[in-house]
């Protein structure tokens, strides 16, 4: 009688937590593949954000180096935060520091040296953390979980949820990598595909899994006991909130974990859902916020070229693919002049690769990687890649079509900054070519002028001198 009512009031108590985040009319969708938030002149593409947070993870060959400060945005005077500036301050057993050498990690980033010494401070201390992709998130709470394991216990210690299979099984890669001189600390999976068998009880001290997964090895199937659970990631916590069900899911997840359990939320983004969600979850949280670096045009040579018509303007394409630069990216109004151009420079021998919404995930990951890795120099794309993928060998972008409002016959002069945004990255110098075919081309480009109040220069891309130029750093 004693356990059901216990478990009576547990489930009870469970309901009121789901009704109470739900109560604060957080936005939701009704399916996994949300479009991104971004003024879209390609109606047709549909990413969701699970999809772009991964396409920007993979385009992240390295920790993205920074001098932005990490803000604290809310802590306890009576703990203060300390900083570090390398590994060995924090005391961490030998073989996670060969780990983290063997990563390639020499020094912290800005977030690992404020987040570290807290996340690994006693007593634990929540956190609420916030950089963009590629500063170091990932290593930070893989870290955390890794030291956090009691490995004379075995039973699940560290829980990280990840909105998508895909994403689960990057951050599994990154923690088996870091943890694989800890021969004692054992690692699994729970997403789909995954299976158990009838009276199998889960005894690995990490699990990285997606909310479905990890709600049906707890509640339906009791495979997986969270009680000795001591930490507890919601990684990707924007994209999480984002998606229905899974607000719900990690909710129900949470309600699971001991009073104890150190809770750590980590986002690319810091919006008012993610911090309203967080503070209904997360009691006494410390939040650090790395603030996004300033996108600018100060350090971008902006040209354009004018063609009569659209020969004119594919011969100018076919020049500027000969342009000795490391990396390009040219960007279509819609998917079929990406795939038109594309074709086109293919019939003509030039290798390209080809990136829009029509492509299923695992395929734009693997146009990403050949991207990254330089197999491929030119990317050709729509606004689905405008923002936050950031690739340090880009200095070439080109504009095949102005962006304009959709439904508009104005300029989108936000997305044109984060188009040309995507190079110059880091300090280096970039450039930025502007195709412009008749009047209305012309017009764009004088308000994208105004707006921004630049001149945009003119490019003779038959000037051999001049196109020699944009090779220069």
């Amino acid at each position: 009688m004693g356990d059901d009512w216990a478990k009576a009031a547990e489930e009870q108590e469970a309901k009121d937590l789901v009704a109470k985040v739900e109560s604060l009319n957080l936005p939701k969708v009704e399916d996994e593949r949300i479009k991104e938030k971004v003024p879209s002149n390609d109606a047709e593409e549909n990413i969701s954000p699970a999809e772009l947070s991964l396409m920007r993870k993979v385009m992240r060959k390295g920790i993205k180096e920074t001098k932005n400060n990490v803000e604290v945005l809310r802590k306890d005077p009576k703990n203060p935060l300390y900083c570090v500036k390398t590994f060995e301050e924090l005391n961490l057993r030998k073989e996670l520091l060969e780990g983290i050498y063997e990563m390639g990690f020499k020094l912290p980033s800005k977030i690992q040296e404020v987040s570290l010494p807290t996340l690994l401070a006693e007593p634990p201390v929540n956190m609420i953390a916030q950089s963009q992709s590629g500063t170091g998130k990932t290593a930070a709470f893989a870290l955390a979980m890794l030291s956090r394991i009691d490995t004379s216990r075995k039973c699940c210690q560290a829980l990280c949820l990840s909105p998508t299979m895909e994403l689960a099984l990057q951050t599994l890669d990154c923690i088996k990598q870091m943890g694989n001189k800890c021969k004692d600390i054992t690692i699994r999976s729970a997403v789909k595909g995954e299976s158990v068998s009838r009276g199998q009880k889960i005894t690995e001290h990490i699990v990285i899994g997606t909310p479905g997964k990890v709600v049906d090895w707890v509640t339906k199937y009791k495979c997986l006991e969270l009680r000795n659970c001591k930490v507890f990631v919601l990684d990707e916590a924007d994209v999480m909130i984002a998606t229905q069900g899974h607000q719900d899911q990690s909710v129900r997840i949470h309600k699971q974990l001991p009073q104890n359990c150190q809770m750590m939320l980590f986002s690319a983004t810091y919006v008012d859902e993610v911090v309203t969600f967080a503070e209904a979850i997360i009691k006494d949280p410390v939040t650090l916020r790395l603030k996004r670096e300033e996108e600018t045009l100060t350090n971008i040579r902006q040209m354009y070229v004018e063609c009569r018509n659209q020969d004119e303007k594919y011969e100018a394409i076919a020049n500027i693919y000969t342009i000795p630069v490391g990396s390009a990216m040219f960007f279509c109004h819609t998917k079929q002049n990406a795939n038109w151009l594309a074709t086109r420079l293919k019939e003509d021998g030039h290798q390209v690769a080809l990136l829009t919404g029509d492509l299923t995930p695992d395929e734009r990951v693997r146009v990403l990687l050949r991207f990254r890795e330089g197999t491929e120099r030119v990317l050709i794309c729509t606004n689905v890649l405008a923002r936050g993928i950031d690739v340090d060998t880009v200095n070439l972008v080109v504009n095949y079509d102005l962006p304009r409002l959709y439904g508009s016959k104005r300029a989108d002069c936000e997305t044109y900054l984060h188009r040309i945004g995507r190079t110059g990255r880091f300090g280096k110098t970039g450039n930025a070519i502007n195709i412009v075919d008749g009047e209305d081309d012309v017009r764009l480009l004088r308000e994208i002028e105004e707006h921004f109040n630049i001149k945009i220069i003119k490019l003779d891309y038959n000037n051999i001198d001049e196109i020699e130029k944009l090779s220069e750093d």
